[in-house]
């Protein structure tokens, strides 16, 4: 049984809020406004808020990279807080597995999510039902915009049109859009076909081309992760 505090106990509360760096630009909802909106949630509720952990410039596709979501979540599970309190669903996970690992974790520990957004209470079997439908419905969504996004890149690709950087071998043209060529760059490739033509490892043209002094896009000397991802740039670009 989910144990409930006395009646002159009141819910013990920890807030977590999060934004990323172009989120709180794009989405509106800044730090301090989503602070703002779980003290007054806690106010109403009569639920003493303990604390209130900010993950700041970070992403929310995994938990397991955000220090204070785990605070927060240790707050709970030891015992210290009874309930998980965040502005929007979206600022706990990015993701359905994510987010009902969270929910279900923080359950197990006789704790209860709360989102205010979503007017979420994961402490009844009917909010842990809406809850899961939402972050289904969250994810969805997201995949459907990463789908439309792909497909924007693609068509940008065909014409030779920029999709956020130039990829390697290519630059930016003063309108921000249109690819050029980038002469030392396009050598650097040609370079790296002949020695694929030749046989050699990923290995052994990274150190060739170290030893030739090409320069990767950041200026630095080449690793294996540069020319995979070089060479996956170059399949991709090929197949569309």
């Amino acid at each position: 049984m989910k144990r409930k505090p006395k009646s002159n106990e009141p819910f013990r509360a920890i807030g977590y809020v999060r934004v990323s760096t172009e989120g709180q630009a794009a989405e509106g909802v800044s730090l301090e406004a989503q602070e703002a909106k779980i003290r007054a949630y806690c106010e109403l509720n009569s639920m003493e808020l303990l604390n209130i952990h900010v993950d700041a410039g970070l992403s929310g596709k995994r938990a397991d990279n955000r220090p204070e979501l785990q605070k927060a979540l240790e707050s709970v599970c030891k015992g210290r807080a009874n309930a998980l309190v965040v502005y929007k669903l979206d600022r706990l996970a990015r993701n359905t597995i994510d987010a009902l690992e969270i929910a279900q974790a923080i359950e197990k520990c006789n704790g209860s999510l709360h989102s205010i957004s979503e007017k979420l209470d994961t402490g009844s079997a009917m909010g842990r039902f809406f809850f899961t439908i939402l972050a289904s419905l969250a994810e969805m969504e997201r995949g459907i915009i990463a789908e439309r996004t792909a497909a924007a890149h693609a068509h940008k690709r065909t014409k030779g049109e920029a999709t956020g950087h130039a990829p390697f071998g290519w630059k930016l043209c003063a309108d921000g859009i249109t690819l050029k060529r980038d002469g030392a760059e396009q050598e650097t490739l040609r370079i790296i076909a002949d020695l694929q033509s030749k046989g050699l490892s990923q290995r052994k043209i990274v150190g060739e081309l170290n030893r030739l002094g090409r320069k990767t896009k950041q200026g630095k000397k080449w690793q294996r992760s540069n020319l995979v991802s070089v060479l996956t740039t170059l399949e991709r670009r090929a197949a569309e």
